[in-house]
């Protein structure tokens, strides 16, 4: 799939670590030029200063600044959905303001984000919107009720956005991870009995790396998934396959 995006204009949200900042990189090195979205603009500098045609742009996903400065894009072919978060907690201990949080950033930001691409893209009559939903979109888990709420959300969203924007030439999609090593989710993972509670949900019994995600989202961008639209690619190792 070398140079397979090449001449391709992508926008990548939550770009500047972990998962976001390896489909950076992943885009760029098929070609793509890709604007890189971030709030910390050190994080962008540095992602930058690895592949020349990465563009920083500083911007918050919850800002209808930078949903206007996305809907107004005239070549943007290509935007994956990334930024999102988690508070892992019981669903009795809840509070509202997590509860208001984690729906703001992974349903309505995600929402704007994804309504702001498919309105740039509707002008020109093409591109790939990719969302970043996870294996808890499909399933459940403890302490993770509000994050496994917002996940189904967003396979839902790519399901019906697939089918409204189909006829305008608009493929949406969405990727499904199982847990991945990253600077998040190192101190997780360092708990032995966490970490084995989850290598025993995996058949492959390996987490996922961020370029996993990354070389799936850089196949689903590209015209090798031409005919896949509405559909979530799970990587996760066979955990939903249980």
């Amino acid at each position: 799939m070398t140079g397979s995006l090449a001449g391709k204009h992508a926008v990548v949200t939550g770009a500047g670590r972990g998962i976001g900042r390896a489909i950076a990189l992943g885009l760029a090195a098929q070609g793509a030029r890709v604007t890189a979205v971030a709030r910390t603009l050190a994080d962008l500098q540095s992602l930058a200063s690895e592949a020349e045609n990465i563009t920083p742009m500083v911007g918050d996903v919850l800002d209808t600044v930078l949903h206007t400065a996305i809907a107004s894009m005239t070549d943007l072919d290509i935007l994956v959905n990334n930024a999102g978060g988690n508070r892992p907690m019981m669903m009795v201990d809840v509070d509202p303001d997590t509860l208001d949080h984690l729906i703001g950033l992974n349903i309505r930001a995600a929402y704007q984000i994804a309504q702001a691409g498919a309105r740039a893209m509707t002008r020109a009559g093409r591109g790939v919107i990719i969302n970043m939903s996870s294996q808890m979109g499909h399933v459940g888990a403890p302490k993770r009720t509000v994050y496994c709420m917002s996940k189904h959300a967003i396979e839902g969203l790519t399901k019906a956005m697939a089918v409204e924007l189909a006829p305008i030439g608009i493929r949406v999609v969405a990727v499904a991870p199982t847990f991945v090593l990253t600077p998040m989710t190192e101190p997780m993972m360092s708990d032995p009995v966490f970490r084995d509670s989850v290598l025993d949900m995996i058949p492959l019994r390996q987490l996922a790396t961020p370029q996993d995600v990354a070389a799936a989202v850089v196949f689903l961008a590209s015209d090798g998934a031409r005919m896949i639209t509405g559909d979530s690619l799970r990587i996760d190792g066979g955990w939903t396959a249980r």
